[in-house]
């Protein structure tokens, strides 16, 4: 890539994370629904045209956090190396290591603006369903891991994907509930990732030819 072109992307990226905070600051301190998109445009002092170009829906502003996570189970499928060779392994590896650095995509973890972040995307129905859609895209990227690392069919692949990424989305719904509840990280981390081996080892022993 040429240095003009890296300096633009990068740009680009700087542009995207700086509207997307300004956005996620403003819902914050007011509410999803009572800060309009002309006011995250000038609050980022861009256009609202400009605004529009980067992130298609008001929504995107919020999910653009998890822009690069999208694609992350299968990155991690197909970065796989011995001594974990197998997609349900090297996920389950992925998975416990990110509750061990209290990874807030697990939802283990408690710090104040991780959990103010979690209580807005979780408890505003337009980003709950506008999540599905990124949790699609998830399935799409990882059913063509597994398809390419271990073969079956399409259909089997992204059933198998479809298993796989609901249950991380529940395992970390569910450590983010208790933790909302008033627990503390370290308090719930245990219950965490026992209940996340025991969630791989039933994917395990119905997904055999990712095992």
């Amino acid at each position: 890539m040429a240095p003009e072109a890296s300096l633009r992307e990068l740009k680009k990226q700087q542009t995207y994370a700086t509207v997307s905070e300004t956005a996620i600051a403003l819902f914050l301190e007011r509410g999803f629904e009572k800060v309009s998109v002309a006011e995250v445009a000038a609050a980022a002092q861009i256009s609202k045209p400009t605004l529009f170009r980067y992130f298609p829906t008001k929504e995107d502003l919020v999910l653009h956090r998890f822009a690069d996570h999208e694609d992350e189970p299968a990155r991690v499928v197909a970065t796989a190396q011995p001594p974990t060779p197998t997609a349900l392994t090297a996920l389950e590896h992925h998975f416990l290591d990110g509750l061990t650095r209290h990874d807030p995509v697990t939802g283990l973890n408690d710090a104040e603006p991780v959990l103010a972040f979690h209580q807005l995307l979780y408890g505003t129905p337009a980003l709950v369903a506008r999540l599905y859609g990124y949790q699609d895209r998830s399935e799409q990227s990882l059913s063509t891991a597994l398809a390419e690392a271990h073969g079956g069919t399409p259909l089997e692949a992204r059933l198998a994907a479809a298993q796989i990424v609901a249950t991380q989305r529940i395992l970390a719904m569910e450590n983010w509930r208790r933790i909302a509840a008033g627990a503390s990280a370290a308090e719930v981390a245990p219950r965490a990732t026992t209940e996340a081996t025991a969630a791989f080892t039933r994917l395990r022993a119905g997904l055999s030819r990712y095992a």
